[in-house]
């Protein structure tokens, strides 16, 4: 087994924002295990896994949340707007494959921008999306608690005025961390499970759907004009449904875990953007062609169990509802996964006090770093109100990924002799450009106090660097 590394192996040897040394990637049938100085950490995600991570953390508000509130901005062009998500996406993608495989490791974002940028936008960006993270993991772990309160009361059981979807939200957490710490493939097979079975569930309704509105049940479906608001709503709403994309970098967040990542990463993170974005456009195909997009508007962040109502009554209601939990389990678990992987990697760096790096050598998981994930996120849960926090995940993501696409940029230019990647963009200039800017671009149209919160959460970031990390760094170099 090749011994390969980029982050500080000693505590003398290399540091974030330094010259990286020689890194060697494993070869391609490496699949058992990396060293990283004297950390190891199993590689037991493969590529169904790790397509798993990337369909099971984005399937979510694309299709539970967003189609009437989407319809209404947009009417039925509205399924152009999660197309023009789904292109941004993929010009993010190529570029982060590309750095992935040449960097095949644990903290994703973090560790290329650490790389090819410097230290401190590495810094900023590690601390703040181990942050955003946490965030995300709040919103969809309370989103589970929703459903399965609503699944209950579809299903006619009575409850009272009890209280139960905090409980069975921090219950749940309590349980995806444990789950994690026992070992990262008891996560990958439980991902694997839960997004097979909720794809089977929207391939289902979308095959049902389609066919009812194409008129094979005798249903017509209703006349309407593509674009009824113009061109401007389209992508105005593209930037509203684009954090339905913000799941495909989490695979190169846990490249670590990756068989073979010179085929695998690549191929994960575009094929799960390919195949999210096709059902994102099915999905508001079927709802605009159902009701037609101002009656969809109406329901709003329930458009879509109300379209699975009128195609089957009350058992589609209920199987719309329990797809849409599986949704939530699959993107709380891949979050909790990249979050502790996100830790991992800051602290091999010593942006944060190394012991957070700290393996259980009998399960093969950091152990340290899987609780400072999910406790941070029980706490954000016990409150609920965690949607502001939710879009603040993604303007952090989206200053990652434009941040990723600047660094693609600088690699090619430098060309270090260690950086030899598996996959390399074609016009990567181009493409990388493209994904930096509407990257960028996606920010201005978020609401203020996102924008504000997100720059808070970066300058803290910068601080702890200036006076912690770079201090502790330049001792270790001394």
């Amino acid at each position: 087994m090749s011994d390969y590394d980029g982050a500080s192996a000693t505590g003398s040897d290399t540091h974030a924002g330094d010259t990286p040394p020689v890194i060697t990637p494993p070869a391609d049938d490496e699949e058992a295990t990396v060293t990283e100085a004297g950390t190891e950490l199993e590689r037991t995600i493969g590529l169904s896994g790790g397509i798993s991570i990337g369909v099971g953390t984005m399937i979510g508000a694309g299709i539970f949340v967003f189609p009437g509130l989407a319809a209404g901005g947009a009417g039925p062009a509205a399924a152009a707007s999660f197309g023009i998500g789904a292109i941004i996406a993929l010009f993010v993608a190529l570029p982060t494959s590309e750095l992935a495989t040449a960097m095949p490791k644990s903290g994703g974002g973090y560790y290329f921008i650490s790389r090819a940028l410097g230290a401190l936008p590495g810094a900023v960006v590690g601390l703040s999306i181990w942050l955003g993270l946490v965030f995300a993991t709040a919103f969809y772990l309370v989103g589970f608690g929703s459903y399965a309160a609503a699944v209950l009361a579809e299903a006619g059981v009575a409850v009272g005025n009890v209280p139960i979807v905090i409980p069975f939200a921090l219950l749940f957490g309590v349980f995806l961390t444990a789950l994690n710490l026992f070992g990262t493939e008891n996560a990958a097979a439980l991902q694997n499970y839960v997004v097979g079975l909720l794809l089977t569930i929207l391939v289902f309704f979308l095959g049902y759907g389609g066919l009812d509105s194409l008129g094979v049940f005798g249903r017509a479906s209703t006349p309407e004009t593509f674009a009824p608001f113009g061109p401007l709503p389209v992508f105005t709403t593209a930037a509203l449904v684009f954090t339905s994309y913000l799941g495909f970098a989490q695979v190169a967040t846990v490249a670590g875990d990756i068989k073979r990542p010179g085929r695998n990463l690549p191929l994960a993170m575009v094929a799960s953007v390919v195949i999210v974005g096709i059902l994102y456009v099915a999905t508001i195909f079927v709802a605009t062609s159902a009701f037609g997009s101002e009656t969809l508007a109406s329901f709003g962040e329930t458009a879509i169990v109300e379209v699975a109502r009128s195609f089957v009554g009350t058992g589609g209601a209920i199987a719309i509802l329990l797809a849409g939990l599986l949704a939530t389990i699959s993107s709380a678990n891949a979050s909790i996964l990249s979050t502790s992987r996100a830790v991992f990697a800051v602290s091999k760096d010593e942006i944060i006090p190394r012991f957070a790096s700290r393996m259980n050598l009998r399960y093969g998981t950091p152990h340290v770093a899987l609780t400072m994930a999910g406790g941070p996120v029980l706490v954000l849960v016990a409150f609920g109100e965690v949607e502001v926090l939710a879009e603040v995940a993604s303007f952090l993501h989206l200053v990652m990924y434009c941040l990723m696409c600047v660094a693609l940029i600088v690699m090619r230019r430098d060309e270090p002799e260690w950086y030899d990647p598996a996959f390399r963009v074609p016009a990567h200039r181009v493409v990388a450009g493209l994904g930096a800017v509407a990257s960028a671009g996606l920010i201005l149209f978020m609401q203020p106090t996102s924008q504000i919160v997100g720059v808070a959460i970066m300058l803290a970031s910068a601080g702890w660097y200036k006076y912690y990390a770079s201090d502790v760094q330049l001792k270790g170099v001394l």
